[in-house]
């Protein structure tokens, strides 16, 4: 770039800060002066006192068609997404719930097997009991030979 281009590019650039601050003081000047005209005030009130006459109005024709706000249906949708999360913590308890009911019906099951067991155990050892008996008895009537006849208490 030449210095001429360089500076014709500074000049044009300083030309444009002059321009646009001069643009914005008389945009600033304008609106004070509009802001302090009292027709300009009283129009900007009126508008204002109407917009909130059409707002309630509005208000009443969904109030009587009984249609929601928009911020009532943000409000009923922030609502809905909180039951929707409490909902899904109920889906992972239950979840968690039922793996602990079928842990425990597992248990029960081999619970059920270990009684069967036991009572499998407690016919053999009524069987051995009898057995032990019978050769206690024998034993008393025949006596061991090479041993003296054994004392048993009745009873």
């Amino acid at each position: 770039m030449s210095d001429t281009d360089q500076f014709r590019d500074e000049q044009e650039g300083g030309l444009r800060r002059r321009i646009a601050g001069q643009a914005e003081d008389t945009i600033g000047r304008l609106a004070d002066d509009l802001l302090e005209n009292p027709m300009i005030n009283s129009a900007i009130s009126t508008a204002f006192t109407a917009r909130e006459k059409v707002a309630h109005a509005q208000q009443s024709a969904m109030d009587a068609l009984n249609l929601p706000t928009a911020s009532e249906l943000e409000k009923l949708g922030r609502r809905l997404r909180t039951i929707s999360q409490r909902l899904e913590e109920v889906e992972d308890a239950v979840d968690k719930i039922s793996v602990r009911l079928d842990t425990l019906s597992e248990e029960a099951r081999s619970g059920s097997r270990l009684g069967d067991q036991l009572g499998r155990m407690e016919v053999r050892l009524e069987q051995l009991g009898r057995d032990v008996g019978a050769l206690r008895r024998d034993i008393v009537r025949e006596g061991i030979p090479g041993e003296p006849p054994a004392i048993v208490p009745e009873g």
